[in-house]
């Protein structure tokens, strides 16, 4: 898995949520994230959604983690926190009803891009991975603001996929 630093500007995203966490997606029958992503999918929430930048991408947030740690820089990956799916817009206007708005913030991340392979298998692995990193290894201590990661065409074969997850650090 490939590893870089970079600021990344304000992003606007439109689309729904769910509240989750470490325990529920570890266990089928409590899993949030994978309904939410079928319901946007059967919805065609993306179609919905004014304003759209790229069409193509779609953009899913981590955000609003639950503070259940004693210090920064031992957080606990395994609180819960808002899943988001959704399309990155140009401007906010006249959102449809029952969708949110997220916003991610500026700042520095770490971007892993995974190596091609299945999904979810990649997606998995690459988490697990980033979740055993120490913060001189990370490049910084995770900020805990907002992370995402961003489907694009290269999601389009599910046998070889690739994505890119984005962890928000304060640098060293």
């Amino acid at each position: 898995m490939k590893q870089q630093t970079l600021h990344v500007p304000e992003k606007k995203v439109v689309g729904i949520t769910a509240w989750t966490s470490y325990e529920n997606e570890i266990n089928p029958d409590k899993a949030k994230i994978s309904p939410c992503v079928a319901r946007y999918f059967k919805e065609q929430t993306a179609s919905t959604i004014p304003h759209v930048t790229d069409p193509s991408t779609t953009l899913c947030g981590f955000t609003d983690y639950e503070e259940s740690w004693t210090s920064r820089d031992a957080c606990d990956y395994k609180g819960s926190y808002t899943y988001f799916i959704g399309q990155e817009v140009s401007c906010v206007d006249k959102i449809p009803d029952g969708l949110k708005v997220l916003t991610i913030p500026a700042q520095t991340y770490v971007k892993f891009t995974t190596d091609p392979g299945p999904t979810p298998q990649i997606i998995i692995n690459a988490w697990m991975s980033i979740w055993q990193l120490s913060p001189k290894q990370l490049g910084g201590v995770r900020s805990w603001k907002t992370d995402f990661e961003c489907y694009d065409e290269r999601v389009y074969d599910p046998e070889n996929a690739v994505i890119d997850i984005y962890i928000g650090i304060d640098p060293s």
